[in-house]
């Protein structure tokens, strides 16, 4: 009985240690803020993310340039495209969204610093 008991305790010592050093492990890892963020802007806008063209951590959370597909037309290379900036918080909650670009998918856009 004393082995079972030492051991159950050892186990509960380890699991509180391991919650509280966790517990900058509870936000999301960059892959599940990309994830979260396609889902949540094309629930809003009705619109499916095709790309993510950059993503930062910023010190309100994050910042991403996410590439939507928001008219399909016949040729594929006329189709309309957009360029959102999606906000989220350090969770990886969308706090806000805006467009801010609109192009056809076979258009190079070389005049802008960056490739954006």
């Amino acid at each position: 009985m004393t082995n079972t008991r030492n051991t159950s305790d050892s186990q509960d010592s380890r699991n509180s240690r391991n919650a509280e050093e966790s517990t900058a492990d509870d936000r999301p890892s960059p892959m599940q803020v990309l994830r979260q963020a396609r889902t949540q802007l094309a629930e809003l806008t009705g619109m499916a993310a095709e790309t993510v063209s950059s993503f930062e951590q910023t010190e309100d959370g994050w910042s991403l340039e996410v590439e939507v597909l928001e008219l399909a037309r016949v040729p594929d290379t006329m189709s309309l495209m957009a360029s959102y900036q999606v906000d989220l918080d350090p969770d990886g909650q969308l706090t806000g969204y805006r467009r801010v670009r609109r192009y056809e998918r076979g258009r190079a856009d070389s005049h802008r610093p960056g490739g954006r």
